[in-house]
């Protein structure tokens, strides 16, 4: 039947793979709504029309990762370059 069919152990990484893509979409929603200064879920801070909030904005934007990966070299596994893009 479909159980049979699709709960087998080689379909597991691709129920993986999909639950890490929704968890990831999730994540970003709920991330937007609840702290992203230009969504107002609530009818009373919608009625404050376009607000100067400068600071929170900057906060939104610059997040804890964006912070993190800021001085960082742009690949992605930067020893095994260097190992091999490099002369002794």
């Amino acid at each position: 039947m479909a159980a049979n069919r699709w709960l087998r152990p080689e379909v597991y990484p691709l129920f993986a793979s999909v639950g890490v893509a929704v968890g990831i979409c999730a994540m970003q929603l709920v991330r937007n709504i609840t702290t992203n200064p230009e969504v107002r879920v609530m009818k009373e801070k919608r009625s404050a029309g376009v607000l100067e909030n400068f600071e929170e904005g900057e906060k939104y934007s610059q997040h804890s990762v964006r912070k993190f990966v800021r001085n960082k070299t742009p690949q992605i596994m930067p020893s095994i370059n260097k190992f091999f893009s490099d002369p002794n």
